[in-house]
């Protein structure tokens, strides 16, 4: 196999995977949007590539894996918007293409399950403009996309332990609200299982076992902590972002049964409860 990943927006999750794929020989060129981050992950063992401001022609005509982080803006997919023309003349020579998209493509659902054959009716924006971006790059003939759809992601450095730890955790209850998570580490090992076996056109959701409300993962976080439990603040009552607000607009469970059956993945963290213990023990409570 050809071991040569172009990483199009080297953020929090490709990172994990780069850390997964890097001592396996793996030759990864990563993009970022800041130059203060070059250093950073050149670091870490990945080439990397200031995007906008290179032109990534070439490396999208050389480079047999592609994986998209990028999320879409006001203006839709950024990827495509600037180098829709580079995918349409590499799609037939390309081995594989992973778009990270979110299970927010499914909207709300009342805490009901959702799998990947249920029909996209997002209830906010981003899961709107996921939806768009989904469809855009699986509009390109020949290119052969693979689709993750993303529950809650967490990780080192991605928890409620700081928040826990200054005193501005809260546990808001809205009744019924429930959601899927994921940790990091889990979408990397699914997406490295995807590359060893490229199925184009395959959509997975990536999630753990255990949908839970968002106050009992606070409320567990807290306990490992060995700190007070955050007061209960209803929904209703509770001042937030627009941003924020709209995470509660969607409740739904999300089955992984599809990437446990079709790829042998198994989450290492297959719920909260065993994440939140992992990065407690490794140390790795605040954002880096």
């Amino acid at each position: 196999m050809d071991k040569r990943l172009l990483s199009l927006g080297h953020g929090f999750s490709a990172r994990a995977l780069a850390a997964r794929l890097v001592p396996e020989g793996w030759h990864i060129v990563g993009t970022t949007r800041s130059a203060d981050k070059m250093d950073q992950i050149a670091a870490t063992g990945v080439e990397p590539v200031q995007w906008p401001g290179t032109d990534l022609g070439a490396l999208i005509a050389e480079f047999p894996n592609i994986l998209v982080s990028a999320g879409p803006g006001p203006e839709g997919d950024p990827v495509l918007a600037e180098l829709r023309d580079a995918f349409v003349a590499a799609a037939s020579g390309m081995r594989w293409l992973g778009y990270l998209s979110t299970t927010g493509v499914y909207g709300d659902h009342q805490g009901d399950w959702v799998d990947e054959e249920t029909p996209l009716t997002p209830a906010t924006r981003r899961g709107q403009a996921r939806v768009v971006a989904e469809a855009a790059w699986q509009s390109i003939p020949d290119l052969p996309v693979h689709i993750f759809r993303l529950a809650g992601i967490y990780g080192p450095g991605r928890g409620p332990f700081a928040k826990v730890r200054n005193g501005t955790a809260r546990r808001i209850i809205k009744q019924g609200q429930v959601f899927s998570r994921i940790h990091v580490d889990d979408i990397a090992a699914g997406v490295a299982l995807s590359l060893d076996a490229p199925n184009a056109g395959a959509i997975y959701n990536m999630c753990d076992d255990d949908p839970a409300p968002p106050e009992d993962v606070i409320g567990h976080a807290a306990a490992l902590l060995g700190l007070p439990v955050p007061p209960e603040i209803a929904f209703e009552e509770a001042d937030m972002t627009p941003m924020a607000r709209s995470f509660y607009a969607e409740s739904k469970r999300v089955r992984n049964d599809r990437i446990k059956s079709e790829l042998g993945w198994s989450p290492l963290y297959p719920d909260y409860r065993s994440g939140l213990a992992a990065m407690l023990e490794l140390g790795e409570t605040e954002e880096p």
